[in-house]
């Protein structure tokens, strides 16, 4: 009897999770016998199809006219989008998913994690019916199915954006559910990549290394968005909680604040870029369009929320005038996404190579090495930013490099270069207060202070 409760209890909870995040509360009307599927697009008539049935305030009415044309107007020039989500999930395999667990939600949309039948993990995007943008309509119209259906075109609208959009720093679709039910009402779930939230304050303590590679990452999609498919992309609604990490890599998770158009002007006037601090005058171009507003839009809130914060901190001290030029332009606008992108790929070959390296006395003549050794893991001193926390451990680029740090640290006595490498190919090097444990390992050398082993027997 306590067994069947427990289950009783556990399968109320899911339920519960299901309710909130499966059924997506996005009603949409469709022609009768259009619904179901899954692995397809949402071109075409099927989605979101003819008018809604139901009587309607006229500005309502008038509002879903108006993102209906918007999808519409983003599918064609989308081409249909659905060649690339051919074979993905669909509507069978979300109703097999299990394991449902809300992650959050935010203005529009709550998200979930559940577990698929073949044992992999997969985000569920859909309308939060209970969301700001759904209770701020519903206040305004006093109808709930039609403001959960105007909610529910941004689920599409990201549907259509993320089929189109391919790009390592894009999360991936996997499959998306239409599921029309007997009254009508259509509920729309997106099958995503699932990822980890940014953690920014976690972010601020990793090595530079990393954090350069996040701002790269960013600027790498940026471009992209730049030169897209569609158009100039710009990221509307542009903070850091858009962001998740999936293995390592940074990916914008929530695209349907995206916009494909450029503002309208008819003189330079109508095209100043605004942020709470700063104001950029743009050029209105011959067609009446604002000359490359969502490329320094999406380019200075980078500056902004990623650059200021990840880039200049412990960055090594010869790459730091290179780094506050990038902050400089980045903040005034003087860059575009292509020179900022050139400005990155140079600071990145001098990181790699070595070239950045300062010329300085060679300090590794002052070490001995022992091949074939290495010093005994466990605790030992800390030092800042270490790629562990349990002691000092830094990416390098040589022994010669290792041993100028070495040298730089009072408790530092041995450096044993480690087989671990760095996104960018560098080793990592261990830092030691001492370098009498040692134990034998054929692909290991240990470098020893001479002035810590004098009086010592190697």
């Amino acid at each position: 009897m306590a067994a069947a409760a427990g289950r009783a209890r556990r399968s109320a909870r899911l339920s519960a999770a299901a309710l909130l995040a499966l059924p997506a509360l996005a009603l949409l009307a469709l022609p009768p016998g259009r619904g179901g599927g899954g692995g397809g697009g949402v071109g075409g008539e099927a989605q979101p199809g003819s008018a809604p049935p139901l009587l309607l305030p006229p500005g309502l009415r008038e509002e879903l006219r108006q993102r209906r044309r918007d999808l519409r107007r983003l599918e064609a020039a989308a081409g249909g989008g659905g060649e690339a989500a051919a074979g993905g999930l669909g509507c069978g395999d979300l109703s097999r998913a299990t394991a449902v667990s809300i992650l959050g939600w935010g203005f529009t949309k709550v998200v979930a994690r559940a577990v698929l039948e073949g044992g992999g993990a997969v985000a569920l995007k859909s309308v939060h019916g209970a969301g700001r943008e759904v209770r701020r309509c519903v206040q305004r119209y006093g109808a709930p199915a039609g403001c959960r259906r105007l909610a529910a075109y941004k689920v599409l609208k990201e549907v259509t954006l993320l089929q189109r959009l391919q790009h390592p720093g894009i999360v991936q679709l996997h499959g998306q559910c239409y599921e029309n039910s007997g009254d009508a009402e259509l509920r729309v779930t997106a099958m995503l990549e699932l990822g980890s939230p940014l953690e920014m304050i976690q972010l601020l303590q990793t090595p530079w290394e990393e954090r350069f590679k996040i701002c790269l990452s960013l600027v790498k999609l940026l471009f992209y968005l730049a030169h897209s498919p569609l158009g100039s992309i710009v990221l509307l609604d542009f903070q850091p909680r858009q962001f998740v990490m999936v293995d390592g890599n940074l990916k914008v998770t929530d695209m349907d604040d995206a916009s494909t158009e450029e503002l309208s002007c008819k003189e330079d006037i109508d095209c100043t870029l605004d942020f709470p601090t700063k104001s950029f005058p743009l050029k209105c171009s011959a067609v009446g369009k604002c000359e490359g507003i969502n490329e320094k839009k999406n380019l200075f809130n980078a500056y902004r929320y990623f650059f200021t914060y990840l880039l200049p901190h412990s960055a090594p001290t010869a790459l730091r005038p290179l780094l506050s030029d990038i902050l400089n332009a980045t903040g005034d606008l003087r860059y575009g996404i292509n020179e900022t992108m050139r400005a990155f790929e140079k600071v990145l070959h001098l990181y790699k190579s070595g070239l950045y390296l300062q010329k300085r006395p060679l300090l590794l003549k002052d070490y001995i090495s022992l091949k074939g050794f290495r010093t005994v893991e466990g605790e030992d001193y800390k030092c800042w930013p270490s790629y562990s926390h349990l002691g000092c451990l830094l990416s390098i680029h040589s022994a010669e490099e290792a041993a100028a740090i070495c040298n730089s640290q009072s408790q530092c006595q041995s450096f044993v270069i480690t087989q671990q490498r760095t996104w960018t190919g560098r080793p990592l090097a261990s830092f030691q207060s001492s370098w009498t444990d040692l134990i034998p390992d054929t692909n290991a050398v240990v470098y020893i202070k001479r002035s810590a082993s004098s009086g010592e027997r190697l």
